[in-house]
């Protein structure tokens, strides 16, 4: 068993750390080792257990109502609202709008709009469920501007969506006014705040400015939240939040249909693990509203810093003031985005970077958390650093002849063999002498290619990439 678990710890050595408060995407960390170890007792408790029948383990469902209820209080929900725990912010959007679908079967065609910057999962659901996304450039701010999304609603649509904050600029859509459109059409609004939910209502009692979203809005009829992101909670948890049961009820799933038990299902699985459920709640209810506040001033006094630290720099600017704990910056010329992302990565800091879209150049993002706090000054230090470092380099290039030939490509006409030879000639993947897959260490020239392709190349040329990372390790035997 030590060897399994020495080989474990090994094999978790190549990770980005989820400590540290130095990960600027993907986790958040509270910077607060009693936090941590409750979660992982929590999870270890509850690893063999299955929400699927909650009356087979009525310890879940009381930890899943109690954790609901918290998340009304948060959210300013009426006393008629319920919710679902799911796995992730992806799945909550995934029911909202599968749920809101099946809400209306006399829409032959259903459709939603979406803002351009509504989160890929909205694209996700509409791939997977067959509702149109209507999508709906944003103003010059990157929030949604109501009046374009009022003019693209007809008597398709069954849902409206609106950011709290958007993901890839961190700012908070006018949500007032754009469910007050939907509700006079009697369409309901859905408001995604999985990164904002836990965190923007502290961010009000803090006495930062922020723009109404929650329940307390007229027309909001959902809401997502992740608590896998700023409730602190191991991986993955989400709420989906619902004004009233009777807008819930199309999410749920029963079928008797098979000579089985009969599933009956409040999310798109069955089996769900109670580890993360239970490590869920012991958090929230070991940190509790106080201390989501505490931790909550740590976060923006965090990101108040890093904003000064890429104020104080010349090639960098802020691109739009953030509501919430995401943070966008931008290079001029001077200074390229994406070697900055790998001389950052180099001083331990990982940042990440968003590639051109709609006009708009590439960017840098940074999710920042309570735990970042303490090791600011070290960011700001590994800012300048980098920057000078960066324009030292100079500009990542893409040769003429390769833009040209990427831009002359039509990706749904392309082969195994040809996606092999560009993952191979962008440096996505390469092979180490025994013939292992081997990845790109650094990152620019990568990136720098990726930005000059369409967004349906980038997809295509991500998916290949993807396809070659999962492939089956044979030939290790076990005893």
């Amino acid at each position: 068993m030590s060897d399994t678990l020495d080989r474990l710890k090994a094999l978790q050595g190549a990770d980005l750390p989820v400590h540290g408060g130095r990960t600027l995407a993907y986790v958040y960390d509270a910077g607060d080792s009693e936090i941590d170890r409750i979660a992982r007792e929590a999870v270890a408790t509850y690893a063999g257990s299955n929400a699927l029948d909650p009356t087979a383990f009525p310890s879940l469902l009381q930890m899943e109502n109690e954790l609901l209820g918290f998340a009304c209080d948060l959210l300013d929900a009426p006393d008629t609202a319920v919710g679902t725990v799911t796995s992730g912010g992806t799945e909550s959007i995934l029911l909202a709008v599968q749920g809101v679908r099946d809400a209306r079967p006399e829409v032959a065609r259903p459709r939603m709009v979406l803002p351009s910057t509504a989160h890929a999962a909205f694209h996700k659901a509409a791939h997977y469920f067959g509702v149109e996304a209507v999508l709906v450039p944003v103003g010059p701010d990157f929030r949604a501007d109501p009046a374009a999304m009022a003019a693209a609603m007809d008597e398709s649509t069954v849902l409206v969506v609106a950011s709290a904050p958007s993901y890839a600029h961190g700012v908070v859509d006018p949500v007032g006014e754009i469910a007050a459109a939907a509700a006079a059409r009697g369409i309901r609004c859905h408001v995604d705040a999985c990164i904002g939910g836990w965190v923007l209502p502290y961010a009000a009692r803090l006495g930062r400015e922020v723009t109404p979203w929650t329940f307390a809005v007229e027309g909001v009829t959902s809401i997502s939240v992740d608590t896998h992101k700023y409730a602190y909670a191991p991986k993955g948890t989400s709420i989906l939040l619902h004004r009233d049961a009777g807008l819930r009820r199309p999410q749920l799933f029963a079928s008797a249909a098979w000579p089985g038990y009969t599933m009956l299902n409040a999310t798109t699985q069955s089996t769900r693990s109670g580890g993360p459920i239970a490590g869920t709640w012991a958090v929230v209810e070991h940190v509790g509203d106080a201390g989501y506040l505490t931790l909550a001033g740590r976060a923006f006094e965090a990101v108040d810093a890093i904003v000064a630290a890429i104020g104080a720099a010349p090639a960098l600017q802020v691109l739009v003031a953030p509501d919430s704990t995401l943070v966008t910056l931008t290079t001029d010329e001077t200074c390229d985005p994406f070697t900055l992302t790998d001389e950052l990565v180099a001083r331990g800091w990982y940042v990440q970077p968003q590639l051109s879209h709609a006009g708009d150049g590439p960017s840098i993002h940074l999710s920042v958390s309570a735990g970042t706090l303490a090791h600011v000054d070290d960011f700001a230090a590994a800012l300048v650093e980098s920057v000078a470092a960066a324009q030292a380099a100079g500009p990542v290039g893409v040769d003429p002849g390769v833009v040209a030939f990427i831009e002359a490509l039509d990706p749904a006409s392309l082969g195994d063999d040809d996606f092999d030879g560009l993952l191979a000639a962008s440096g996505l993947v390469g092979e180490t002498a025994d013939g292992d897959l081997a990845l790109p260490t650094r990152m620019a020239e990568v990136n720098a290619m990726l930005d000059v392709a369409s967004p349906a190349m980038r997809e295509a040329l991500l998916v290949a990439f993807l396809d070659r990372l999962q492939r089956p390790t044979r030939g290790r035997t076990t005893t």
